[in-house]
């Protein structure tokens, strides 16, 4: 028997997108001031103002310790429990950035986001798209951000944190490179969200 996340890699639909699943963003319990070892938390969703979901928390040093059920296949709940390992990265002017690393087997990504499924987990373990990455008439602009996203070693996806400059490279090549790859993100959401009647903008500048 495999360990957690092991076997075929969960092939959802090829439809799915992250705006239909769960999220927990490493951001967001920083700007909280939740990530300081020994901090104990639940951390739950809702809708129409009753809870859907919720998920027990502990954290160490350099791990996020999961609890909570899920209701598999058959109808039945699962206890699940396992550890999601944190990484911190210095700031440009001074502080750390937290990330999680993917805890499927296998993955190890550096990411921000975990998305709801057999277990929290990247997008790309999850083969989720971004709702925006569905279109064509403003899929231009976001594909400009990857790629310069690309040239900086950032990691893929236009909601992911923004990384460090690459060894070698010219601060004015970077701040340029940087300041290009906003300016395609934002062009990319506000014209999906004219669109499309979407906030990702809002949600974009409120991270």
């Amino acid at each position: 028997m495999g360990g957690m996340g092991s076997g075929r890699r969960w092939h959802y639909n090829k439809k799915d997108t992250t705006e239909g699943r769960r999220k927990i963003d490493v951001r967001n319990w920083h700007k909280r001031g939740l990530l300081a070892a020994n901090t104990s938390f639940s951390w739950q969703w809702t809708s129409d103002g009753k809870q859907t979901s919720v998920i027990n928390v502990h954290v160490s040093k350099d791990r996020i310790i999961f609890n909570y059920h899920r209701q598999n296949s058959y109808g039945e709940w699962d206890n699940l429990q396992y550890p999601v390992l944190l990484n911190r990265t210095p700031c440009r002017f001074g502080g750390e950035r937290p990330w999680f690393i993917c805890p499927a087997k296998g993955c190890h990504r550096r990411v921000a986001i975990l998305y709801s499924g057999n277990i929290y987990a990247c997008r790309h373990c999850h083969q989720l798209a971004y709702t925006s990455q569905r279109q064509t008439d403003y899929d231009r602009a976001a594909r400009q951000a990857e790629k310069i996203r690309g040239k900086l070693g950032w990691d893929t996806g236009i909601f992911e944190m923004e990384g460090d400059k690459p060894k070698g490279m010219h601060w004015r090549t970077f701040e340029r490179l940087a300041q290009r790859q906003h300016a395609q993100i934002v062009k990319s959401l506000i014209q999906a969200d004219n669109k499309f009647g979407t906030s990702f903008y809002q949600e974009y500048i409120a991270d």
